[in-house]
């Protein structure tokens, strides 16, 4: 019989190239680096002590989850969706999040949903103390822990993509000083699920995207050099 157990090796790879990702992922979460950052595989090789080829290997992934994307001969950059890349990202998110909440209604255990009301409380802690990445972060990776409650394998993989392709959405498309609610949009949730009911829970998560897709201006491009300097032509 072949065993199919990864060597010490071939472990060590693996936690490596996961724990590089992890750092690269949550950083593009908070928004630490924005749309269009240049992603240097040499300089990212010296910050993380490692190779090119595993640094080549992690960003493979991520392009693989449209985070960033890979240019030929000029190297990698932080993605940068247009407005109707942003509108397919958003659509394709409302469809998974409502399938989500459906599979995790009624099947969430007791000691689920108290991990995810600790999730809330700290995500919630951090917004009161200014911490505006680190919260946004929490508030993703709130979506991403209903996705493994909901038990689809598929469907939680997809849902890593698209919130920090939401996450790039905002970043670009926000309009500047609304208020934070998902805290209490996802306390609200989190009832429902409790309670086990679907339908109110998919309804919930209706009005939750309703009110991502209000704080964005998707009704045109971001302004460009022409758009600005333009009127000052002869």
């Amino acid at each position: 019989m072949k065993n199919t157990m990864a060597s010490p090796p071939e472990r060590k790879r693996a936690q490596q190239d996961e724990a590089i990702y992890s750092h690269i992922f949550d950083a593009i979460l908070e928004q630490k680096l924005a749309p269009g950052t240049r992603l240097s595989e040499e300089k990212l090789g010296e910050l993380f002590g490692v190779s090119r080829t595993i640094i080549r290997r992690v960003l493979s992934r991520l392009s693989s989850e449209q985070i960033i994307e890979l240019r030929p001969n000029r190297g990698a950059i932080v993605a940068c969706p247009t407005v109707d890349e942003a509108v397919q990202v958003l659509f394709a998110r409302r469809m998974a999040e409502k399938a989500i909440v459906e599979l995790a209604a009624g099947r969430c255990s007791a000691k689920q949903i108290q991990q995810l009301r600790d999730h809330v409380s700290h995500e919630d802690d951090l917004f009161s103390k200014g911490d505006q990445g680190a919260a946004i972060r929490m508030s993703g990776e709130f979506h991403l822990l209903l996705a493994t409650m909901a038990g689809n394998a598929p469907l939680e993989h997809f849902m890593r993509s698209l919130v920090s392709q939401t996450s790039l959405v905002i970043a670009l498309y926000e309009i500047r000083g609304r208020e934070h609610c998902a805290g209490d949009e996802h306390s609200q949730l989190i009832d429902v699920l409790e309670q086990g009911d679907k339908a109110k829970a998919v309804e919930l998560m209706d009005v939750h995207m309703d009110h991502i897709e209000a704080k964005l201006r998707l009704d045109k491009a971001p302004d460009t050099l022409d758009s600005v300097f333009g009127h000052l032509q002869a």
